[in-house]
């Protein structure tokens, strides 16, 4: 997804059916203008550089419906970190446990054979594959 402008955001929302705000506007650029792993917090301070007035939980709100229509995959790194991924293509991740930075791994690099034999009644919604590396020791 390429969303440098207000009209490629718009049109990006509306393909999806989302409502047009001027704060899911400026989500939806600072989002998909690349593909990126930003958490919450990262979103509101970057949105807040051209709309001051954007509250924490409208950004909360707007997270949770863009993942909602799949703009989004929501990360959980470890219990106190979660970052939202814009590139929703199948991949995986590196997440580098010193730097905290989080890469992608395109699906080609790494095969996953199988998977468990899952209780009765549930399905596969999605698989993720967060590989940990740190800087070796000496």
């Amino acid at each position: 997804m390429n969303v440098h402008t207000t009209e490629d955001a718009i049109a990006c929302l509306r393909s999806v059916g989302v409502p047009i705000t001027q704060q899911r506007i400026e989500i939806a650029r600072v989002l998909f203008a690349r593909p990126v792993h930003l958490s919450a917090d990262q979103v509101l301070e970057r949105v807040r550089v051209n709309a001051p007035e954007t509250s924490r939980a409208t950004v909360y709100n707007t997270l949770r419906l863009f993942r909602e229509k799949n703009l989004l995959r929501e990360l959980i790194i470890d219990p106190d970190r979660v970052v939202f991924d814009s590139n929703t293509d199948p991949h995986y991740h590196l997440y580098d446990v010193d730097t905290g930075e989080v890469s992608d791994v395109a699906a080609d690099e790494l095969k996953v054979v199988g998977v468990p034999r899952l209780p009765e009644g549930v399905e596969l919604e999605h698989l993720d594959v967060i590989i940990r590396v740190r800087s070796k020791r000496a």
